[in-house]
């Protein structure tokens, strides 16, 4: 069994006080390894935060259960394991707040405060909500939440709630970052610089783990569409 197969497996049988001291565990193990801190920790902060999202409205669609298992893969005999964990982070008494302070800790400690997989973890939790159609206005709430926690801006926030959210502020300038009054250069020059900076090589070197590629095919389709758009409008 995995590393994080072991953890969780762990954790599923002391049940939720070893949930309330997870992240410590995980800083205490892996205090010279960062990079597989980061992967275990994005493991483990995806199921505990989806799972709490899921409270958020009080509803599980079978689409967001089928978007989870996208957003985060494991093999068949962890399954079980996984399951236990998502069950007890609904049940858990703890604050989603508690384990999003904690994930930002744990970056800023490992990535000298500036982690990208903070974006990630938002992103995937943005791609679960939206997985049957629409983000609840508590699920919005929720993230929004997730996002200050995370210190991302607001700006940053509208660009990933853009994606996922049709007819988001600012629409397919949202997406991109930019105004609709920036100049064609400005516009075009942001988004080579997100197709750089969503190079699979980039976001490996970002710590972000395979399974999140995904993900990250999502967004590059989002973005492409998005400057399709623009462009198409500016040309007009």
């Amino acid at each position: 069994m995995s590393t994080l197969g072991t953890l969780m497996r762990d954790i599923a049988a002391q049940g939720l006080s070893a949930l309330e001291t997870l992240f410590e565990r995980l800083r205490a193990l892996y205090d010279r390894d960062a990079e597989t801190r980061r992967k275990v920790a994005f493991s483990v902060a995806m199921i505990a935060l989806a799972a709490k999202m899921a409270k958020a409205d009080g509803v599980v669609s079978q689409n967001e259960i089928t978007a989870f298992r996208r957003v985060f893969t494991f093999p068949p005999d962890e399954e079980r394991n996984v399951f236990r964990l998502y069950d007890l982070a609904r049940q858990d008494t703890a604050g989603f707040e508690a384990y999003a302070s904690k994930l930002r800790g744990l970056c800023s400690h490992s990535c000298d405060g500036d982690c990208g997989m903070l974006t990630e973890v938002l992103d995937g939790l943005f791609f679960i909500a939206a997985a049957d159609g629409f983000v609840h206005e508590r699920e919005l709430t929720f993230l929004h939440r997730v996002g200050e926690i995370f210190g991302l801006s607001e700006a940053e926030f509208e660009r990933i709630k853009a994606r996922h959210v049709h007819g988001g502020q600012g629409g397919d300038y949202a997406v991109l970052g930019v105004a609709p009054t920036d100049p064609i250069p400005v516009i075009r020059r942001r988004y080579l610089e997100l197709v750089r900076e969503n190079h699979p090589d980039r976001l490996a070197a970002r710590g972000v783990p395979q399974e999140f590629m995904s993900i990250a095919v999502e967004r590059m389709k989002a973005i492409n569409v998005a400057w399709d758009n623009i462009s198409r409008v500016q040309a007009a």
